[in-house]
């Protein structure tokens, strides 16, 4: 098997070195010349790959595989989220045109607006924020598609080396909503999940990626800091908006056991 990724960054690289040491061909893309290294080291085949309009790059070399796997962020913040639509609706036209079977697609819990609940799969969203509703377009304009199948991962909040959440509000007080409860991931546990699909072949479905723990924003963050050896950060205690992520599908099709307890 042979799987492009693109978009080879923080999670995409470690998605691709881990596919590796399973024996899989991995091509990886990058809009960065000066990261071609880094790529070749970790025995990624790197390919300069840009989809935003002011410096398009594309080789087609990269897009013959049988697995497509798109990694890169909307951007809404800054504003480039409707370039981020623009470009998913032109990778329906380079799927099409190499016939690759199989697409996934990196999207967030941010799908999912904070209405006080807890919501899997098989809820429908209900984004609240501009990111959400990029990614959700996103996703279905893939999910429209009838000649590839496409699974969508929704990761929660990343954390893991490089993303130390003891750094997210050290030293900060005053901060709002502290009995809410937290949805997060590790690293490990994103590049767990993956794996589990490719090596189950558990295409074409949804899945809701968030370490099963949800400890209080005030609770998470305070221990990530003491262990961080950063001051305490101060929450409020009161529980505004928030949400818990479940999901159906990582327990019942992959058999997935997250590696990471958030309450240790």
């Amino acid at each position: 098997m042979v799987i492009s990724i693109l978009g080879c960054g923080w999670y995409g690289k470690a998605l691709g070195a881990e596919l590796i040491k399973k024996g899989i061909t991995v091509n990886g893309s990058t809009t960065s010349s000066e990261k071609i290294g880094i790529l070749k080291a970790q025995c990624i085949k790197p390919y300069l790959i840009d989809l935003s309009p002011q410096s398009k790059t594309i080789d087609d070399d990269f897009f013959s595989c049988d697995l497509l796997w798109i990694s890169i962020p909307p951007r809404a913040r800054a504003g480039r989220g409707m370039e981020y639509i623009a470009q998913i609706a032109e990778l329906v036209g380079i799927i099409n045109k190499h016939a690759i079977k199989h697409v996934v697609l990196i999207s967030s819990t941010g799908v999912y607006g904070d209405n006080n609940t807890t919501v899997t799969e098989l809820d429908e969203p209900n984004p609240d924020g501009e990111s959400g509703k990029i990614l959700l377009e996103a996703e279905n304009i893939l999910r429209s598609e009838t000649d590839f199948t496409t699974t969508i991962i929704r990761f929660a909040g990343l954390i893991g080396p490089g993303r130390d959440p003891g750094r997210f509000f050290a030293g900060k007080t005053g901060i709002q909503n502290g009995d809410a409860p937290v949805n997060l991931i590790h690293l490990t546990d994103c590049v767990g999940v993956s794996c589990a699909i490719v090596e189950k072949q558990a295409f074409g479905n949804i899945y809701n990626a968030s370490a099963p723990q949800h400890p209080s924003r005030a609770e998470f963050y305070t221990k990530a800091a003491e262990r961080s050896g950063l001051e305490k950060p101060a929450f409020i205690s009161e529980k505004r908006s928030w949400k818990i992520i479940d999901s159906v599908n990582v327990p019942t099709l992959l058999q997935y056991t997250y590696q990471v307890n958030l309450n240790e």
